[in-house]
């Protein structure tokens, strides 16, 4: 598994609407693109995915923009990766809620994978926006 441009872009973005927006107003792209270094066009395609799993909301008109659907300890790094990413599974085999490997019943590494795949979810539903914004004192904890 290796996250994509997009999956890091994701949680790049994500931070800084959290960072940026106090919870009361919408923050447009263009100035997370200008902030992040990202491209706006880019920026466009991440944002759509993010709106319609649900983690933002948009703001229309003057001013208008992104705001965090929920507070930023809600949110957690796994599900910001998956609404982009989809699973985070190692292996293809475990891609699906069925794994229809032909060789499943033999295969010697499947505990191994199997056992990745879930210390790669925990992990990553273990952290939140919240953690990445302390991880740079902009609570004030940490």
């Amino acid at each position: 598994m290796k996250i994509s441009t997009k999956g890091r872009y994701a949680l790049r973005m994500m931070i800084d609407i959290a960072e940026n927006n106090g919870g009361i107003r919408s923050v447009p792209v263009k100035d997370i693109s200008e902030r992040q270094g990202i491209s706006l066009k880019y920026l466009e395609q991440i944002v759509t995915n993010l709106k319609r799993a649900g983690l933002l909301r948009s703001e229309r008109g003057a001013g208008g923009g992104y705001i965090l659907a929920k507070n930023p300890e809600e949110y957690t790094a796994g599900e910001i990766l998956r609404a982009i990413e989809g699973r985070l599974a190692p292996v293809a085999c475990l891609e699906d809620d069925i794994n229809r490997c032909g060789r499943k019943r033999d295969c010697r590494t499947l505990g191994f994978w199997t056992g990745l795949y879930k210390v790669i979810d925990d992990y990553a539903d273990s952290v939140t926006l919240m953690d990445f914004m302390e991880e740079r004192g902009l609570t004030g904890t940490k």
